[in-house]
């Protein structure tokens, strides 16, 4: 239904603007809503779809980027990847790949901005253990930090820009704070003003 609508969606845009994509990490960026006190002047199409992963992104690259010939893209896609049971590192880094690479194919005048992946808090208090490890899997902070370089090396191979925002976004413990975060996962519109702020010299860059 999501990726039906970005086609409806797409016969409206203007061509040549900044697209974000990914997961619900993506979707659930206000970004148009932030910048309109920061730089009203940037328009950003947000074509992130809640659950998806790295397979999903690549059936649906026509509605989400290619339709819409962005001067720019930036992606967060992944971490639902790496919350499955069947993960697997070494897939998830060559979907990625075909990603990217399918981004230059298509549109080699598009910059790419691969954004890192956020911290998460599997510590909050009333937190049960055993819904904490069913719902985050493998998404640890450990194993975000070393995904995370694996995505950025990556990235510089490709020659893709690669930001990180994951420092940002942490506690003196090493977590996702806890005051911007919905259940340890998610994020509250104070912690993507975190993010946005980072965002703002590559969304600002020609």
């Amino acid at each position: 239904m999501k990726v039906h609508n970005f086609m409806c969606l797409n016969k409206f845009v203007k061509k040549g603007e900044i697209v974000f994509t990914g997961s619900s990490l993506c979707e659930l960026f206000p970004i148009n809503e932030m910048l309109q006190n920061v730089e009203p002047r940037i328009r950003v199409y947000n074509r992130g779809i809640g659950g998806d992963v790295t397979d999903g992104l690549l059936e649906r690259m026509d509605e989400s980027i290619f339709d819409l010939e962005p001067k720019k893209v930036f992606i967060n896609i992944g971490t639902n990847d790496i919350s499955r049971p069947e993960y697997k590192r070494e897939r998830l880094m060559s979907q990625y790949r075909k990603i990217l690479m399918q981004i230059q194919a298509r549109l080699p005048e598009t910059k790419i901005y691969v954004m890192s992946y956020y911290p998460v808090n599997r510590e909050l208090p009333g937190a049960d253990p055993e819904a904490v490890k069913a719902q985050f899997g493998a998404r640890t902070n450990a194993e975000l930090e070393e995904v995370n370089a694996e995505v950025e090396k990556m990235a510089e191979e490709l020659g893709c820009a690669y930001i990180n925002v994951f420092d940002c976004l942490l506690d003196e413990k090493g977590n996702l704070k806890a005051e911007y975060t919905i259940e340890g996962m998610h994020m509250y519109a104070n912690g993507y003003a975190v993010v946005l702020e980072k965002l703002m010299p590559y969304l600002l860059e020609e």
